[in-house]
């Protein structure tokens, strides 16, 4: 029975070290951030992003709608996102890029944000930056987002 506990107790250890070993490497920044050939980048096979870009509508696992915006709606996005928690590491006006810290584990989320002037939309990106599945924590996420600035 001792060794049984023993057992346990080596395996729950390994475990958390585990998660402790991704959420240090959550922290490192992705090299491929930003847009590629001017729109955000497609999802990974995992659960773990949403995209409202046309190329990840075909996949009800990632797609997302995109936001209605005007010129306005970006400067409440970034208000939006930093109250939430977000910090915007990146913003031109056009392209925006925050980072979110989940409190436990302190795991990395990156969003990214591309506005469509032309259609008056705001493309929408949010990835987990380790790990398989994120409990939908990007996609509501962006759900929250997007109902505060409806």
């Amino acid at each position: 029975m001792k060794w049984i506990l023993i057992i346990i107790a080596l395996l729950l250890s390994l475990g958390v070290i585990a998660y402790i070993a991704m959420a240090m490497q959550s922290h490192k920044r992705p090299d491929n951030l930003g847009l590629q050939q001017g729109l955000l980048r497609t999802c990974p096979d995992s659960p773990n992003c949403v995209c409202s870009e046309d190329h990840s509508q075909y996949d009800a696992q990632h797609a997302i709608a995109p936001i209605k915006a005007n010129d306005e709606t970006w400067a409440i996005l970034t208000a939006i996102i930093t109250k939430q928690g977000g910090v915007v590491e990146q913003d031109d006006g056009n392209y925006l890029h925050a980072t979110f810290t989940s409190p436990f584990f302190r795991y990395v989320d990156d969003v990214e944000l591309r506005f469509d002037h032309v259609k008056g939309l705001i493309h929408v990106r949010s990835a987990s930056r380790v790990g398989h599945s994120d409990f939908g924590v990007n996609r509501n996420r962006m759900v929250r987002i997007t109902q505060l600035i409806e």
